[in-house]
Formats: structure tokens, sequence, C-alpha cells
């Protein structure tokens, strides 16, 4: 398949405005023809107006000014919090519903995979909808044909292929969609995290399945909320915020921009001098605390399996040969792990100073994606004489460790340990 050089999707200035409490309206293929005639007019008049609409006390923008390019053969991720457009995006470009300002041009057939129920007529069987789906995609019988057993088998309904699909489970239903939506040799395909539906390992399939979609050069947009499976597959992503498209860059980058805004988290260096969590009867020692990972700066973010650094920088009375421990513990108050030079004597020959910095450096940090805080211990070799509980906190981002772009459940536990797999024959 050969591709010019233009974007196979262009976005520009979109908006999509919904009033409160009330419904999109049907209308007839004639009502269609006639408002797609109107519809240069409609701009033409918009513009000469001033631009935008009206403001409206009942009407909420879920998209706002939104522009964007994607290549051919592009996987592009979108992320964002609840109600940030994303799937809106998505209706819009799945032409589900319409845009209320801006422009879209599509060059190709468009797959798409949205919420559960969607595309689907529920009185028809899983076959007559493979087919009614591939029509409204403008593919011939025969192409349909062609691809109808391997929809089917990736999709696992091969014993309920002629049953209605408002009989299927949500998981079966979703299968089905999915394949569907993949196997028609679409041009450009439309994912939303409907697959947090299913199991582990049909997610697994449908990773693998648009990671081949891509490499045979169709372009696949990719809604999510897991960072990993956006950074094992995407080679952009797009983060949204309030409908504006808020920034645009390599996965690694805006993943870690959407963490940090998520958690509200500071630059990661913070002052110890006044800190609330000092124990009393402690003499203040510890003067200020920095993270640092990947990078010499200072960082609130670190990726899984990425370094960390403890940097505490402290001012004693007297010389010390300094002793750092730090207490990792989860945003519940339970510890994970315990570090401290206590345990190894690495500093005990150290000439004594009264005052200086004390790194901890961790290699591989060995924690599930979430929120975690750190309580500090600075002392010398007869005990601890500065204690801060949760002097600060950090947040470790999802990242590709297992190759697949899946994560085990955060629910089973807040370590993560990596194996090598073999199988012996006896």
């Amino acid at each position: 398949m050969v591709f010019s050089m233009r974007p196979i999707i262009k976005v520009e200035n979109l908006g999509k405005r919904y009033r409160i409490g009330e419904r999109e309206s049907y209308r007839t293929i004639r009502d269609s023809i006639a408002r797609a005639a109107m519809a240069p007019w409609r701009g033409l008049r918009t513009r000469m107006a001033g631009g935008d609409p009206p403001a409206d006390a009942n009407q909420v923008w879920a998209l706002r000014d939104v522009s964007f390019e994607v290549m051919p053969g592009e996987v592009l991720g979108v992320i964002g919090r609840n109600g940030a457009g994303k799937s809106t995006l998505l209706k819009v470009l799945s032409r589900i519903t319409e845009p209320t300002t801006g422009r879209i041009e599509l060059y190709g057939r468009v797959g798409s995979l949205l919420e559960v129920g969607t595309g689907f007529h529920p009185e028809l069987t899983g076959r007559e909808n493979i087919f009614l789906s591939g029509a409204i995609m403008g593919m011939r019988r025969n192409e349909i044909i062609r691809k109808f057993d391997q929809i089917v088998a990736f999709a696992e309904i091969e014993q309920f292929v002629d049953t209605p699909v408002k009989r299927y489970s949500s998981g079966m239903y979703v299968r089905l969609a999915f394949a569907v939506a993949a196997h028609l040799d679409p041009e450009i395909l439309l994912v939303d995290e409907v697959l947090a539906v299913g199991d582990a390992a049909f997610q697994k399939k449908c990773l693998g399945k648009m990671s081949d979609v891509a490499r045979e050069g169709r372009t696949v947009l990719f809604v999510s909320h897991s960072t990993a499976s956006i950074e094992a597959l995407c080679s952009a992503c797009l983060m949204f915020k309030g409908g504006r498209l808020d920034a645009r860059g390599a996965p690694l980058e805006i993943l870690s921009r959407y963490v940090a805004a998520g958690a509200e988290l500071g630059s990661g260096e913070r002052s110890l001098v006044q800190h609330p969590g000092r124990r009393g009867h402690c003499v203040p020692t510890m003067t200020r605390v920095e993270l640092r990972s990947a990078t010499a700066l200072p960082t609130g973010v670190v990726r899984m399996g990425a370094p960390l650094e403890i940097r505490v920088t402290y001012a004693a009375s007297r010389p010390v040969r300094p002793v750092l421990g730090a207490v990792i513990k989860t945003t519940y108050g339970a510890p994970v792990f315990c570090t401290s030079d206590r345990f190894c004597d690495q500093l005990i020959f150290c000439t004594p100073q009264a005052h200086g910095t004390v790194v901890c450096a961790i290699d591989k940090i060995p924690l599930m994606p979430g929120s975690y805080a750190i309580d500090l211990y600075l002392g010398d070799a007869n005990g601890d004489f500065d204690v801060i509980t949760e002097a600060t906190s950090f947040e470790v981002l999802a990242a590709d460790v297992t190759g697949g772009g899946r994560l085990p459940p955060s629910s089973l536990g807040p370590v993560y340990c990596s194996a090598n797999w073999q199988l012996i024959d006896d």
C-alpha cells in the first residue's frame, strides 16, 4: 500500500458543543444533504459574525480549537483525564457526531471501536453484523468473505456466529467489534479505551493486532489510560485537557507531563527546614531533599524500572559521618521497602563534614505505577538524630518493562519483579 506524503488525517480548529440536557436530533438523508450543501455558507456567516457562536450558559464545549495532523502509518496515542474530550474526538472522526466548528479531512476508510454497543445492530447475528459493518465501510462482498474466517477466529465466537449479538456477553461483543474493525482493512483505525473490557489474553491479542496494522502502513489513533500500552504501541502522543489539545510529542515526554499534572507534583525538590513531618525532639539537620531519575534535573515522576536518586542536603552543628536511611511507603502509609547506609557502611570511611549532600542511588526502582512517599532518617554511627515522615513524594509512571505493553494489576501489590521463564522437558 503506497501513500503520498500528505497527512491521512487533518484536523483544523475543531470544536464540538453540546447543550446541557438536550439530545442531538436525528435527520433524514435529505436533511443531511441540504445541511452539507449549506455548510460553506454557514461557515462564512460565522466568520463574518466574528468567529465563534455566541456564548450560552446551558452549553458546554467538549472540544475547542483542536488542530493536528496525522501522517500515514503513524500510531498516535490520545490521553487525558475523564471529560477531557478524547472520546468526543473519536466520535467526530468516526462521523458518529458532527463538529460544531472546524474542519476534518480523512483520506481512507475508517474502522472504529468505541464504547460497547456502537456500530452493531442488536437484532442481527454476528455474521450479519460483519457483513453490515463491511458494507458501511464501503467494502465489496467478496472482500468481506475473504476476511470472514479470520474475523470469527480472532473473536473466538465460532459457536455463536449465527446468534443475535444482543445475546452476547460484553466480552464477546467487544472481541467481535475489534476483530471487524481491525480485519476489514481500514486505512485508519480508531480505538477507544473499550479494550479494558476484555481479559488479559484478549488485550494482548488486540495490542499485537494494532502493531500489525501499523506495520502494514495503516494509521491508528489509540485512546487509553494505560500508559504502558501507549508507550509500547505509539510513535507520538496527544494530551487533552478541558477539551483542548494541551500538548503533543514523544510518548515518554507527554506521559510524564500527564502523570505529573494529575498528581499535582512539585518539581522533585523540597525544603526540609520547616517540614511539618519532623518528629518532636529531633535536631533539625536535613535542609533539603531532591529526587532525580534519568536526567540531572529534579523530578517528581519516575518511570518503572528507571534509576532513582534521593539527595539529602544537611547542615549539622559539628562534623559527622552521615548515615542516611529512606523508607518508601504507599499513599496508605504501608512500608514497601527501606534502604540505609547503616546496613552496608559505605560511608564509614568518609571524612566527617558539618554540611554536605548524601546521595542514595537506586539502580532500578522496583515499584508498580502509583504514588509513593519517602520517610527520611539522618544520623551517625550512634543513631538517628533527625527523622522526617513523608519528607517528599513521587509518582511512578507505567513503562513497557515487559516488552508487551501490559503489566500485572496494581491490586496484586506495589512491587514489580521481573523474571525469566523456561519450560524443561521431563
